[in-house]
Order: C-alpha cells, then sequence, then structure tokens
C-alpha cells in the first residue's frame, strides 16, 4: 500500500498544490456558520447567500438579534432554509452568550450547537485552529472508497479514522482539501474523469466500470 499511498499523495499534489478552502469568510464565526449551511447544498451556493448575510448581519450579535423571517429569505437559495435559519440564529445566540461572541477551540462545544457535526467542527478546527484533523464529506468518503483507503461499507467516522492513519499527521489539513476538490472536480459521482487520471490503475471504480 505503501507505493500506493506515495502515487495518490504525489498526485493529489500535483493537482492542488496550495489547495484551501472554497467557503468564503473573513471572520472565525463566518467559516462555522458557512459550513453548516453547507450540508446538502454547494459551496458556490452558500457563498452567494453568505455574501448578503454577513454584509447584513456583520457581527454575531446583530446575527442573534434578526428576524428569522429575513434570514429565512435571504438563504432560501440553498434549501432547507427554515431550519438553517434557526440554526444560524441559535448559533449566534450561543456564542454570544458562552463566549462572548468568540468561537471557541472546543471540539466537544462546538458540536452541540444546532446543525454542527463532526464533519462541520473538523472543518472548523482544521481551517481555523490548525487542528490536524480530516473532514469526510460525500467527496472524501466517495474518493476514499475508490482508490481503496476504505471499504465500501465504512461510516464517515470509520473512514476519518483510516485516513488519519493513512496520511501524516502534519498534512492531514491539506490532504483533506485536495481530496474534497479532487471529488469535487475529477472524481466526480457521475462521469468521473478517469481516462485522464493518474490514479485509474489503482482505481477500485475504474476497474469495475464498463469502458
Amino acid at each position: 500500500m505503501t507505493g500506493s499511498m506515495k502515487m495518490i499523495e504525489n498526485y493529489l499534489d500535483e493537482l492542488f498544490p496550495n489547495p484551501r478552502c472554497e467557503l468564503n469568510y473573513t471572520k472565525d464565526y463566518e467559516l462555522l456558520l458557512a459550513t453548516m449551511l453547507s450540508a446538502q447544498t454547494t459551496d458556490k451556493r452558500v457563498n452567494e447567500v453568505t455574501k448578503i448575510l454577513f454584509k447584513k448581519y456583520n457581527t454575531l450579535k446583530a446575527l442573534s438579534q434578526a428576524d428569522i423571517n429575513d434570514v429565512q429569505n435571504i438563504i432560501r437559495p440553498i434549501g432547507t432554509y427554515h431550519k438553517k435559519a434557526q440554526n444560524l440564529i441559535e448559533i449566534a445566540k450561543r456564542l454570544e452568550k458562552d463566549y462572548g461572541g468568540k468561537l471557541p477551540n472546543n471540539r466537544e462545544y462546538l458540536e452541540t450547537l444546532p446543525g454542527v457535526g463532526r464533519k462541520t467542527a473538523n472543518v472548523v478546527l482544521s481551517n481555523i485552529f490548525n487542528v490536524p484533523c480530516i473532514a469526510v464529506d460525500t467527496h472524501v468518503s466517495r474518493v476514499s472508497k475508490r482508490l481503496n483507503l476504505a471499504k465500501e461499507k465504512d461510516d464517515v467516522l470509520t473512514i476519518e479514522k483510516k485516513l488519519t492513519k493513512k496520511f501524516k499527521k502534519e498534512d492531514l489539513c491539506k490532504r483533506h482539501h485536495q481530496l474534497v476538490l479532487f471529488g469535487r472536480y475529477h472524481c466526480l459521482a457521475r462521469n468521473p474523469k478517469c481516462e485522464n487520471c493518474h490514479l485509474k490503475e489503482i482505481c477500485k471504480y475504474y476497474k469495475t466500470k464498463d469502458i
């Protein structure tokens, strides 16, 4: 597996030498809110609504006091906006009350916030606090299974643990972004760009696809 891992790492470095989160944010807490909003939608769509949301409610205190109908109207394009609007306002209230409007480096606390699970917490901890961890979304899950880094039956926590063992600790934040971008732009769920992929010889999907 060592040879395969080296191939994977080299190709990811070639494709994405300086990967970054594609969610737009200027304040720490904005990444938390944007990541929560990104569930079951695209980063591009989230960026379109947060551009309006974060400009109108430019502090957590302002957002905590926002009219929920107004928030719903702003984030309507991303879907499930009723629940997500509630989550936005509640998260703002909690951070104001518990941490004076600051975002804490505290996984346990973050995962108690509405709409925030392990994946969202990992994104925040990795990007804001440089905690070495991998957030497993649909892209990371798909790529990991196709490249035999995980098994088909593995759940997201199992995949996270396996990837954490396979990659160097100091590279985990970078590898997370690379895997997301690889899945988003190359190893697509439908019609992946296999022909030009340097990893197709070690890809389980490529070996079984009808070509």
